[in-house]
Order: structure tokens, then C-alpha cells, then sequence
């Protein structure tokens, strides 16, 4: 109910809308790159099976869902903070410019879904490309909000989880379930959900709430601020300072939580490195307790392995990556694995075994090509793994 009658913004959704009947995809832009085309059909035939939408690609102006590929400058001329949105009512970036100020492009307006149009950049990684891809396109199917309690969704704006999850699979198949239809009031589908979800998935019966409250819009906005990489530092760690008071007045053990944690890490390294990894072990004790967090983990696993390099501990490194290859892989994120893997290779060179960190290193090329985009990203990358020696952290890097 939350993501679906409620706008990120906090502006409430009168009804609930969908598309009504077989929905087609077109994709336009100059320079298409190979993988764009592979990954919306990768994405289209989950969404056919998983979510049970009847959606398909087509190559006439009469789609439903429009996606077009721009290039960056035109975006940011624009819409300058998103990297890629969606929105209701026009089929082109020309459309939407001509109507951005008008209510057609208002959700909050529609009665039903009939054409949307989804805005990727050029000019970035194939994995941030299909990453957009999979957000926004689902965001023009169904959800229109972003929840941060929601620890295993794609719809949170923490930006764990890049592809759509077992979860957002169930949640669009709600939305599509054929007792709900456009129009109706919050009331009417919340009375219809409960025997939904029970058909959708009966193994959920039973096992209860987590009791997971809301989260306050000042909470949000403060994490907001602590990610911005226009706010200048001090205010970023003034802001998630403040998010970490409210968690901690709420007396939430969740992700929220965990993240105010993770934050507070990557923004004290650098500076203070202590402080930094003594937040990211906190971060990881909290994930380590919640059953859908091993892609979270996986993420402050890399500063784990990243702070055992620095120390001289090859060997802790190495565990530390193994212990998160697999949720970076089941996840999809290719730079997350790339980047394990780089470290790990950089692990097995301090313990003085050159010829396995070499086969890693080249096994992690692959990835780090789809995930970083361009070879000058994959080898800044190697080189910044490179330089994480005992001599560079105790100096202050």
C-alpha cells in the first residue's frame, strides 16, 4: 500500500492505476549499445514469467512504454540529480520538454496507465544502464514509491540491489492480479491484498510482521543529504549524524539502521580511518542479523577486505571477499563482484602467491568491463586496489 498509494515525494496517489491489457516496449536512441538490447530482453522475460505481465518488444510508435537513451548533457540541462527517470503521459524527450510543466505528466492525475516514457543516459556502463532499466521500467509498471525498510526491493533508495528481486516480482504481480483494476480506491485494494498474497504466495501465511514502522520523512531527507555529493562533507556527516539520532529514537535494529552505519563509514575514510571501518563493522553486525541483507554485507565486505590490505593481512582479505562472492553473483552486480575479486587478487599477492592472483585478477576483467563500462574505469580501478599497502594507510590514505 505504501508504494503503491504514495509518491517518493509524500504527495498521496488518489487511486490505484496500472496498465489494462498486453503491453508493448519500444526502444529508440542513437548508438544503442549491444548490451541495452540484451538486457531489456533478459528483463522483459522475467517480467513475462516472474511478474506474470503480459509485456513485449516492439519497434512501432504506438508502445506503451517508450524508452529512449539521451545523452547526458541533455538530461542535466534538465533534470540535473536524476541519472535516469520516468514519467507518465508522453512517448519522447521532445514530448516531455514541451509538457514538463504541465499536469500531464502528474501521476497523481492519472486514472489509468497508458503510455510512459523511461529516460536512460548514454555515455555510462552497461550495468548502469540495465540498472535504470530495471528500476525505472518497473517503477512505470507498478510502484511509483521508494521505501527504505525495505531491505530485498530494488524499490529503496539505498541502491543495494540493482535488479529486481524476488520481492518486486511478487509486488508487480499483486499489481497485476486480475481482482485489482485501475481506478480503484485504497480501501478496495486493501481489502482484496490479503487474499492475493495468500494465492500469490502461501508460504508467506503465518509467518507474521516484523513490525517494521514507517520512516519519517526527516530521517529520509537526512540520508538524502549524508549521499549527496553536491553537500560538502561536513554537512553530509552533520546529516547522517542526525539520521543515526532518529534511528536511534525510533530504536530501530533494521536496515535503516545498518545504513546510517555504512554511510558514516565511507564518509570518514580518508580522514579517519578507525572511525570509519569501526562503523562498517557495525553496519555489518546489524546486516548479519536481518535474513535478506547478504547483498548489503557484500558491500561493506569490501571495506573489510579493503581495511585488511591496508594492514598487511592478505589472508583476512581473501576471507572477506569469500564470503560475499556469492551474493554479488546471485545479485547480478557485476562491479560489486569485479571489485571482490580484484581484492581478493590483491589478498593472494600479499600472502606471496602471484600466479593465483594473476588468474583472478584476469577472471575479474570480464566483469569489471560490464560493470565499470570502459577499460580507462577497469584500470583505475585495479590500480586503486593496487595502492591499498600498509605504508599508504598509515600515512593517512
Amino acid at each position: 500500500m505504501d508504494l503503491t498509494f504514495r509518491l517518493e515525494s509524500g504527495r498521496n496517489v488518489p487511486v490505484f492505476t496500472r496498465f489494462e491489457g498486453p503491453i508493448e516496449v519500444r526502444l529508440s536512441g542513437d548508438n544503442l549499445p549491444a548490451t541495452i538490447t540484451r538486457d531489456l530482453e533478459t528483463l522483459l522475460r522475467r517480467l513475462r514469467n516472474e511478474a506474470g505481465i503480459p509485456i513485449s518488444r516492439t519497434d512501432t510508435d504506438s508502445a506503451q512504454i517508450n524508452i529512449e537513451i539521451i545523452p547526458a548533457r541533455q538530461r542535466k540541462s534538465l533534470v540535473p540529480n536524476a541519472a535516469c527517470f520516468v514519467v507518465p503521459g508522453v512517448a519522447t524527450w521532445d514530448a516531455y520538454k514541451k509538457a514538463r510543466r504541465s499536469h500531464a505528466l502528474d501521476w497523481t492525475q492519472l486514472q489509468t496507465r497508458s503510455r510512459i516514457a523511461v529516460f536512460l543516459p548514454s555515455g555510462t556502463s552497461p550495468q548502469e544502464m540495465r540498472d535504470c532499466l530495471n528500476e525505472e521500467v518497473a517503477q512505470g509498471l507498478g510502484p511509483l514509491n521508494d521505501l527504505y525498510r525495505l531491505s530485498d526491493s530494488t524499490f529503496n533508495d539505498d541502491n543495494f540491489h540493482t535488479v529486481l528481486t524476488g520481492f518486486d516480482m511478487l509486488i508487480l504481480r499483486a499489481t497485476y492480479a486480475p481482482e485489482l483494476r485501475s481506478g480503484m480506491s485504497a480501501a478496495q485494494v486493501r481489502a482484496r491484498l490479503p487474499a492475493i498474497l495468500a494465492s500469490l504466495n502461501p508460504r508467506g501465511q503465518g509467518i507474521g510482521n516484523r513490525q517494521r514502522t514507517s520512516t519519517p520523512r526527516t530521517w529520509s531527507d537526512a540520508v538524502t543529504t549524508a549521499l549527496s555529493r553536491r553537500s560538502s562533507v561536513p554537512t553530509r556527516i552533520k546529516s547522517i549524524n542526525e539520521a543515526m539520532r532518529i534511528a536511534q529514537a525510533e530504536g530501530w535494529t533494521d536496515a535503516r539502521s545498518a545504513l546510517g552505519h555504512f554511510i558514516k563509514g565511507r564518509l570518514h575514510m580518508g580522514s579517519d580511518n578507525a572511525r570509519a571501518f569501526s562503523h562498517f563493522r557495525q553496519a555489518d553486525a546489524i546486516y548479519a542479523t536481518l535474513p535478506d541483507a547478504a547483498l548489503q554485507r557484500a558491500h561493506v565486505g569490501v571495506h573489510m577486505a579493503a581495511f585488511s590490505l591496508t594492514q598487511g593481512d592478505g589472508e583476512a582479505a581473501v576471507a572477506w571477499v569469500d564470503r560475499h562472492l556469492n551474493a554479488a553473483q546471485t545479485s547480478e552486480n557485476a562491479a560489486l563482484l569485479a571489485t571482490l575479486m580484484m581484492l581478493k587478487a590483491e589478498g593472494l599477492s600479499q600472502q606471496g602467491r602471484a600466479s593465483a592472483a594473476q588468474l583472478v585478477r584476469v577472471d575479474s576483467l570480464g566483469w569489471a568491463r560490464y560493470g565499470f563500462g570502459t577499460e580507462k574505469e577497469v584500470s583505475a580501478r585495479l590500480k586503486e586496489i593496487a595502492s591499498l599497502s600498509p605504508q599508504i594507510w598509515r600515512s593517512g590514505g
